[in-house]
């Protein structure tokens, strides 16, 4: 998959990643230069849990987050599309619950949830807005949403190095650890495409949802947005 299929067909999106489960999570980590570990903290923060709260982890892949909010105390459903990257979760010992899912037509009813959040995986989504409002359906008034995804970075000189990095250094990398350093590609591609946090701001507001903030890690390379669903 290349710039060219940035469309993001859902099955293709799905094949890509069950390719890549096994080196997916070493591979996120060098697109985000180590610092994934900090910001999946930020990430179940900014859930504000409370000791039972039933949290949907979307895009959760092998479960890495949904296990840092399962530790947090949440009771965590962990949803994919990817079966690769699920199978290879719990093969790990995931400690959540596994469910397929597609992002755009969630299997769970109005309200299910106290929160729903999506880390480094809304940018491949077919249509991330619709995404978004089925996180919002699905999770109860007064409850959170919470996307940790690559952004674009706040100061302009970083930004230019950043955005060479990705281009040419992160599938250099990937060709040497990885056997599908196209899949690489796309990631880094995808990254680039993605709108701004403004952009994004505005498609939380567009959803309904409330009290839209949005929070840069590491200098903009992440943005942490986090809304309210309306009592």
């Amino acid at each position: 998959m290349s710039r060219a299929d940035l469309e993001k067909k859902p099955y293709d999106v799905a094949t890509m990643f069950d390719g890549i489960a096994k080196r997916y999570d070493l591979m996120n980590d060098v697109a985000a230069m180590g610092q994934v570990d900090m910001w999946r903290e930020l990430m179940v923060d900014a859930l504000e849990l409370r000791e039972g709260d039933r949290v949907l982890d979307l895009a959760a892949g092998t479960g890495t987050s949904s296990a840092a909010i399962a530790k947090a105390g949440g009771r965590v459903v962990a949803a994919d599309f990817s079966l690769g990257m699920m199978a290879e979760g719990r093969r790990r010992g995931a400690p959540v619950p596994f469910v397929g899912a597609d992002a755009q037509h969630l299997p769970f009813a109005d309200d299910s949830f106290d929160a729903a959040t999506i880390s480094f995986g809304l940018r491949n989504v077919h249509e991330p807005t619709a995404a978004l409002r089925e996180m919002t359906r699905v999770v109860r008034p007064g409850g959170r949403v919470v996307v940790c995804e690559f952004s674009t970075p706040s100061w302009a000189p970083f930004r230019a190095v950043y955005e060479k990095y990705l281009l040419r250094a992160l599938p250099a990398v990937a060709s040497r650890i990885a056997s599908n350093s196209e899949a690489y590609e796309y990631l880094a591609e995808s990254i680039l495409d993605w709108p701004d946090q403004p952009a994004l701001r505005g498609w939380f507001q567009g959803v309904g949802l409330e009290q839209v903030r949005y929070r840069n890690l590491s200098g903009g390379i992440v943005a942490l947005h986090r809304g309210i669903v309306a009592t």
